[in-house]
């Protein structure tokens, strides 16, 4: 059974699937994360939705360079959970199914390539306070000592 995170989904409201990537990404100390200024400003895991036909790795390398426009290696799937929530930027309300990995941030090819993105390093011991959702804290905790 996948955990879920949040608030419980509403009977009688449709929610769309939107499955998604996402990463923690620890570099000598520190965990490289993204701060998402629109609709709210927030500190999340890099990732996001994976598209049609394409694999879940390949949009997790893809979302991480557009988010933070570093490179990544060694992707390791850690686990995954749900949740049920609005999302203002597609206009759906969405049941997010979050599979979380953990990798080794390789090369900075430049800055975020994603409007609204910014790359931010954090130490490891403050990342899992500083993120934004439950679900991305407990696998933080869990995972980044």
């Amino acid at each position: 059974m996948i955990p879920r995170y949040d608030a419980p989904p509403r009977p009688g409201r449709p929610y769309v699937l939107r499955p998604g990537v996402y990463a923690l990404l620890p570099r000598a100390g520190r965990v490289l994360l993204t701060r998402q200024a629109e609709p709210g400003p927030e500190i999340q895991l890099p990732g996001g939705g994976v598209d049609p036909g394409e694999s879940p790795l390949a949009a997790l390398f893809r979302e991480v360079w557009e988010e933070t426009g570093w490179t990544i290696a060694a992707p390791r799937r850690l686990g995954a959970f749900r949740r049920f929530t609005w999302m203002p930027e597609y206009g759906i309300f969405a049941e997010k199914l979050c599979t979380i990995y953990i990798a080794r941030p390789v090369q900075r090819l430049g800055p975020p390539q994603e409007p609204g993105h910014t790359a931010l390093w954090l130490p490891t011991a403050a990342a899992p306070k500083a993120l934004a959702n439950p679900g991305d804290r407990t696998f933080a905790a869990r995972h980044l000592r």
